[in-house]
């Protein structure tokens, strides 16, 4: 976050619902439960937004969720409803530069026509007039008349200010330790500002969720990866500026920056309180080369920055967000590096756990936590999620 975001509270003795984590999934629960009145107060070991939740594609876009038509439903409004500016753009146009890939998004296309949201096939010839910047090498696309994309920066500030808006508090710079547990129930978070007393608590601390949930003595299946993300100098604006294809995902900013990342991720075996990562030049060089690829016409722009930070993943890429067994009173929400363009429905979905105890706008069974209940003890050797170095002296790249 930048020098004018949000002031922090003091920490007085606590709150009714204290969230640990203030990246976008915590603001946003942290902004629900402020605009209903409830004392809450969002804390973190840095700056809110500081990490993934501000640096990402900005991508709002999540067809294969349940909490999707929530999110298509929020975003056309968010900037209405949290009254500050998320640069919010709708609808995305998705790139295919083979016939195969073509078929495949035509599997998309199936399931979200399904869900009454429209989507145009295009052609090369119709590709090249919607995205000026592609070439030659583009045999065609789909144009998704929903979605769109918002800029990551701007958002976690709007939520953040509008939780103080709404007389709800952030602290930042305060990281945890551990909790007081009695009855079943937690009751206050141990943190190096003293202990924090809480009626109900969320853990939204994205890659430090595992950590916190094993104090707790619950097992959150999760692996931190490294992921990053190129920015270049400004071109000119296209018609859409959410387009995604050659396996990457991002958008163009309103100032002509394209801000893109995809992979590949860099498994890592440390969590918490290591030195966040540096980018790395041969990542950073290979989302370039494939961005060139996909824009040939913007072949020529240099990369002004590049950013790499540290998401978590799930063993099935999906989301938890679930009350946690064994106390009462916490829910616990990991994204599975998916936050962002979910965060107005996932905080919804989490104020209606906290306050109601289930979400009553979507079913959202299918991300329980139990479903890892059978996970096998090895999955991370199955699925191959291994470090190709450790990380020495908590600094990597």
């Amino acid at each position: 976050m930048s020098t004018n975001g949000p002031k922090d509270a003091a920490p007085g003795n606590g709150a009714s619902v204290i969230i640990i984590g203030g990246g976008v999934t915590g603001l946003s629960a942290g902004w629900w439960l402020a605009r209903e009145g409830v004392d809450v107060l969002v804390i973190d070991k840095g700056l809110v937004g500081w990490e993934a939740s501000g640096r990402n594609g900005g991508g709002c876009t999540h067809y294969f969720s349940p909490l999707f038509r929530e999110e298509q439903r929020l975003w056309l409004m968010m900037d209405e409803l949290l009254g500050h500016p998320t640069e919010f753009r709708p609808q995305r146009i998705r790139l295919a530069f083979t016939e195969e890939e073509m078929q495949f998004n035509h599997g998309v296309v199936d399931k979200v026509s399904r869900q009454g949201f429209a989507v145009d096939a295009l052609d090369a010839r119709q590709v090249r007039e919607r995205v000026p910047l592609t070439g030659e090498n583009v045999f065609g696309g789909h144009h998704y008349r929903f979605g769109g994309h918002a800029n990551p920066h701007r958002t976690v500030q709007g939520y953040a200010w509008a939780i103080q808006d709404h007389g709800g508090r952030v602290l930042q710079n305060t990281a945890v330790s551990g909790f007081e547990v009695a009855s079943g129930r937690v009751r206050g978070v141990c943190t190096d500002r003293g202990v924090l007393g809480c009626e109900r608590l969320v853990i939204a601390a994205g890659p430090q969720t595992g950590r916190l949930a094993r104090i707790l003595g619950t097992h959150v299946p999760m692996v931190p990866a490294r992921a990053e993300m190129i920015v270049t100098e400004p071109l000119p604006l296209m018609p859409l500026g959410g387009v995604d294809g050659n396996g990457l995902y991002g958008r163009q900013t309103l100032r002509g920056n394209l801000a893109y990342g995809g992979g590949p991720h860099e498994w890592l075996e440390f969590e918490g309180d290591a030195v966040p990562p540096r980018a790395s030049t041969p990542l950073a060089r290979n989302i370039a080369v494939r961005l060139a690829a996909m824009f040939p016409k913007a072949a020529h722009a240099r990369v002004i920055r590049s950013w790499a930070g540290i998401i978590e993943n799930t063993p099935d890429g999906r989301p938890i967000i679930d009350h946690l067994p064994g106390v009462s009173n916490v829910v616990v929400a990991t994204m599975s590096s998916i936050g962002f363009g979910l965060s107005p429905a996932t905080g919804h979905a989490i104020r209606d756990l906290v306050i109601d105890g289930a979400c009553g706008f979507a079913d959202i069974g299918s991300l329980a936590l139990s479903r890892f209940g059978q996970l096998e003890h090895d999955w991370i050797d199955r699925q191959g999620w291994h470090a190709l170095a450790p990380a020495a002296g908590g600094q990597l790249g």
